[in-house]
Protein backbone atom coordinates (compact mmCIF):
# COMPACT_ATOMS: atom_id res chain seq x y z
CA UNK A 1 0.00 0.00 0.00
CA UNK A 2 2.85 2.38 0.74
CA UNK A 3 4.21 1.81 -2.77
CA UNK A 4 0.80 2.55 -4.31
CA UNK A 5 0.51 5.79 -2.31
CA UNK A 6 3.96 6.88 -3.42
CA UNK A 7 3.09 6.16 -7.04
CA UNK A 8 -0.15 8.16 -6.85
CA UNK A 9 1.68 11.11 -5.30
CA UNK A 10 4.33 10.96 -8.01
CA UNK A 11 1.83 11.18 -10.85
CA UNK A 12 0.11 14.15 -9.24
CA UNK A 13 3.40 16.04 -9.28
CA UNK A 14 4.98 17.90 -12.21
CA UNK A 15 7.60 15.19 -12.59
CA UNK A 16 4.88 12.59 -12.73
CA UNK A 17 3.10 14.54 -15.46
CA UNK A 18 6.37 14.66 -17.42
CA UNK A 19 6.64 10.88 -17.14
CA UNK A 20 3.08 10.43 -18.36
CA UNK A 21 3.75 12.67 -21.37
CA UNK A 22 6.91 10.73 -22.22
CA UNK A 23 4.99 7.47 -21.87
CA UNK A 24 2.91 8.59 -24.83
CA UNK A 25 5.90 9.54 -27.00
CA UNK A 26 9.34 11.15 -26.98
CA UNK A 27 9.32 14.93 -26.48
CA UNK A 28 11.66 17.90 -26.43
CA UNK A 29 12.05 20.44 -23.62
CA UNK A 30 9.99 22.96 -25.62
CA UNK A 31 7.17 20.48 -26.14
CA UNK A 32 7.07 19.55 -22.46
CA UNK A 33 7.12 23.20 -21.45
CA UNK A 34 4.20 23.98 -23.76
CA UNK A 35 2.15 21.02 -22.51
CA UNK A 36 2.78 21.82 -18.85
CA UNK A 37 2.76 25.63 -19.23
CA UNK A 38 6.18 25.92 -17.61
CA UNK A 39 9.38 27.68 -18.60
CA UNK A 40 12.06 25.73 -20.43
CA UNK A 41 14.40 26.12 -17.45
CA UNK A 42 11.80 24.71 -15.06
CA UNK A 43 11.36 21.66 -17.30
CA UNK A 44 15.13 21.18 -17.56
CA UNK A 45 15.41 21.18 -13.77
CA UNK A 46 12.78 18.45 -13.47
CA UNK A 47 14.38 16.43 -16.28
CA UNK A 48 17.76 16.64 -14.55
CA UNK A 49 16.28 15.07 -11.42
CA UNK A 50 14.44 12.40 -13.42
CA UNK A 51 17.63 11.60 -15.36
CA UNK A 52 19.54 11.24 -12.10
CA UNK A 53 16.98 8.68 -10.95
CA UNK A 54 17.12 6.93 -14.34
CA UNK A 55 13.43 7.59 -14.89
CA UNK A 56 14.18 9.63 -18.02
CA UNK A 57 16.97 9.50 -20.59
CA UNK A 58 17.99 11.46 -23.67
CA UNK A 59 16.81 9.51 -26.69
CA UNK A 60 17.94 11.48 -29.73
CA UNK A 61 17.94 14.76 -31.61
CA UNK A 62 15.23 16.52 -33.61
CA UNK A 63 15.92 19.28 -36.19
CA UNK A 64 15.07 22.80 -35.01
CA UNK A 65 14.93 26.27 -36.54
CA UNK A 66 18.26 27.38 -35.04
CA UNK A 67 19.74 24.16 -33.68
CA UNK A 68 18.74 20.54 -33.06
CA UNK A 69 16.63 19.81 -30.00
CA UNK A 70 17.30 16.91 -27.65
CA UNK A 71 14.41 14.46 -27.26
CA UNK A 72 13.66 12.65 -24.01
CA UNK A 73 12.08 9.26 -23.38
CA UNK A 74 11.31 7.08 -20.39
CA UNK A 75 14.35 5.51 -18.75
CA UNK A 76 14.83 1.92 -17.64
CA UNK A 77 13.66 2.57 -14.07
CA UNK A 78 10.35 4.04 -15.27
CA UNK A 79 9.02 0.80 -16.72
CA UNK A 80 7.86 -0.43 -13.31
CA UNK A 81 5.67 2.65 -12.90
CA UNK A 82 3.36 1.83 -15.78
CA UNK A 83 0.98 -1.10 -16.17
CA UNK A 84 2.31 -4.05 -18.10
CA UNK A 85 0.27 -6.87 -19.61
CA UNK A 86 1.42 -10.36 -20.37
CA UNK A 87 3.97 -9.79 -23.12
CA UNK A 88 6.21 -12.68 -22.09
CA UNK A 89 3.27 -15.05 -21.89
CA UNK A 90 2.06 -13.97 -25.34
CA UNK A 91 5.59 -14.46 -26.69
CA UNK A 92 5.71 -17.98 -25.26
CA UNK A 93 2.30 -18.88 -26.66
CA UNK A 94 3.20 -17.54 -30.10
CA UNK A 95 6.45 -19.51 -30.09
CA UNK A 96 4.44 -22.66 -29.44
CA UNK A 97 1.72 -21.85 -31.95
CA UNK A 98 4.23 -20.90 -34.66
CA UNK A 99 5.65 -24.42 -34.53
CA UNK A 100 2.25 -26.05 -34.78
CA UNK A 101 0.29 -24.00 -37.31
CA UNK A 102 1.00 -22.35 -40.64
CA UNK A 103 2.22 -18.73 -40.61
CA UNK A 104 -0.84 -17.50 -42.51
CA UNK A 105 -3.12 -19.15 -39.96
CA UNK A 106 -1.20 -17.53 -37.12
CA UNK A 107 -1.57 -14.12 -38.74
CA UNK A 108 -5.27 -14.75 -39.31
CA UNK A 109 -5.64 -15.69 -35.66
CA UNK A 110 -4.05 -12.46 -34.46
CA UNK A 111 -6.32 -10.42 -36.72
CA UNK A 112 -9.34 -12.31 -35.43
CA UNK A 113 -8.30 -11.59 -31.84
CA UNK A 114 -8.06 -7.88 -32.59
CA UNK A 115 -11.49 -7.84 -34.18
CA UNK A 116 -12.93 -9.71 -31.20
CA UNK A 117 -11.61 -7.06 -28.80
CA UNK A 118 -12.99 -4.30 -31.01
CA UNK A 119 -16.39 -5.99 -31.25
CA UNK A 120 -16.93 -5.41 -27.54
CA UNK A 121 -16.84 -1.64 -28.12
CA UNK A 122 -18.64 -1.22 -31.45
CA UNK A 123 -22.04 -0.59 -29.86
CA UNK A 124 -20.58 2.54 -28.25
CA UNK A 125 -19.44 3.96 -31.59
CA UNK A 126 -22.67 4.11 -33.57
CA UNK A 127 -23.09 7.54 -35.13
CA UNK A 128 -19.64 8.70 -33.99
CA UNK A 129 -17.41 10.86 -36.17
CA UNK A 130 -14.04 9.76 -37.49
CA UNK A 131 -12.19 11.75 -34.84
CA UNK A 132 -14.41 10.36 -32.08
CA UNK A 133 -13.63 6.86 -33.27
CA UNK A 134 -9.90 7.65 -33.25
CA UNK A 135 -10.19 8.99 -29.70
CA UNK A 136 -12.04 5.83 -28.68
CA UNK A 137 -9.30 3.69 -30.21
CA UNK A 138 -6.64 5.55 -28.21
CA UNK A 139 -8.61 4.97 -25.01
CA UNK A 140 -8.95 1.25 -25.74
CA UNK A 141 -5.20 0.92 -26.29
CA UNK A 142 -4.61 2.68 -22.97
CA UNK A 143 -7.02 0.32 -21.23
CA UNK A 144 -5.04 -2.61 -22.62
CA UNK A 145 -1.87 -1.29 -20.96
CA UNK A 146 -0.27 0.84 -23.65
CA UNK A 147 -0.23 4.53 -24.50
CA UNK A 148 -1.02 6.01 -27.88
CA UNK A 149 -1.36 9.35 -29.64
CA UNK A 150 -2.75 10.46 -33.00
CA UNK A 151 -0.44 12.49 -35.24
CA UNK A 152 -0.60 13.90 -38.75
CA UNK A 153 2.64 13.87 -40.74
CA UNK A 154 3.07 15.05 -44.33
CA UNK A 155 -0.60 14.62 -45.07
CA UNK A 156 -0.71 11.12 -43.58
CA UNK A 157 -2.38 10.01 -40.35
CA UNK A 158 -0.62 7.85 -37.79
CA UNK A 159 -1.26 6.38 -34.38
CA UNK A 160 1.94 6.15 -32.37
CA UNK A 161 2.27 4.08 -29.23
CA UNK A 162 4.70 3.57 -26.38
CA UNK A 163 4.74 1.02 -23.60
CA UNK A 164 3.30 -1.71 -25.82
CA UNK A 165 1.78 -4.33 -23.47
CA UNK A 166 2.99 -7.18 -25.68
CA UNK A 167 6.37 -5.73 -26.70
CA UNK A 168 8.09 -8.90 -25.45
CA UNK A 169 6.14 -10.82 -28.08
CA UNK A 170 6.44 -8.38 -31.00
CA UNK A 171 10.24 -8.35 -30.78
CA UNK A 172 10.35 -11.94 -32.03
CA UNK A 173 6.88 -12.32 -33.51
CA UNK A 174 6.01 -9.41 -35.77
CA UNK A 175 2.61 -10.93 -36.47
CA UNK A 176 1.57 -10.02 -32.91
CA UNK A 177 1.22 -6.41 -34.12
CA UNK A 178 -1.62 -7.55 -36.38
CA UNK A 179 -3.81 -7.77 -33.28
CA UNK A 180 -3.62 -4.00 -32.79
CA UNK A 181 -3.80 -3.37 -36.53
CA UNK A 182 -7.12 -5.17 -36.93
CA UNK A 183 -8.46 -3.72 -33.66
CA UNK A 184 -7.77 -0.17 -34.84
CA UNK A 185 -9.22 -0.83 -38.29
CA UNK A 186 -12.44 -2.17 -36.78
CA UNK A 187 -12.82 0.66 -34.26
CA UNK A 188 -11.91 3.53 -36.60
CA UNK A 189 -13.66 2.11 -39.65
CA UNK A 190 -10.71 2.58 -42.00
CA UNK A 191 -8.01 0.24 -43.29
CA UNK A 192 -4.95 0.43 -41.02
CA UNK A 193 -1.38 -0.55 -41.89
CA UNK A 194 1.08 -1.69 -39.23
CA UNK A 195 4.44 0.09 -39.53
CA UNK A 196 5.96 -0.69 -36.13
CA UNK A 197 9.63 -0.39 -35.19
CA UNK A 198 11.02 -3.43 -33.40
CA UNK A 199 14.23 -4.23 -31.56
CA UNK A 200 15.81 -2.98 -28.36
CA UNK A 201 13.62 0.15 -28.33
CA UNK A 202 10.30 -0.89 -29.92
CA UNK A 203 7.84 1.75 -31.04
CA UNK A 204 4.31 1.14 -32.26
CA UNK A 205 3.20 2.94 -35.40
CA UNK A 206 0.02 2.41 -37.41
CA UNK A 207 -0.94 4.33 -40.51
CA UNK A 208 -4.58 5.09 -41.20
CA UNK A 209 -5.08 4.28 -44.85
CA UNK A 210 -7.20 7.15 -46.11
CA UNK A 211 -8.06 7.21 -49.81
CA UNK A 212 -5.19 9.58 -50.65
CA UNK A 213 -2.70 7.52 -48.64
CA UNK A 214 -3.76 4.30 -50.40
CA UNK A 215 -3.35 5.91 -53.82
CA UNK A 216 0.12 7.16 -52.84
CA UNK A 217 1.22 3.76 -51.52
CA UNK A 218 -0.06 2.02 -54.66
CA UNK A 219 1.74 4.40 -57.04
Amino acid sequence: MKHIGWRERLFKSTRGKILELLWTRERTVNELAEELRLTDNAVRAHLATLERDRLVSQSGMRPGVRKPHTTYALGTEAEQLFPKAYGRLVSLLMSIFSRQIKPRNLRAGMRAAGRAVAQEHLHELEGKTRQQRIDAALCILKELGGAAAFREEDGRDFIYGNGCPIAAATANHAEACLLAESLLAKIIGLPVRERCIRGAAPSCRFELQTKSARVQSDS
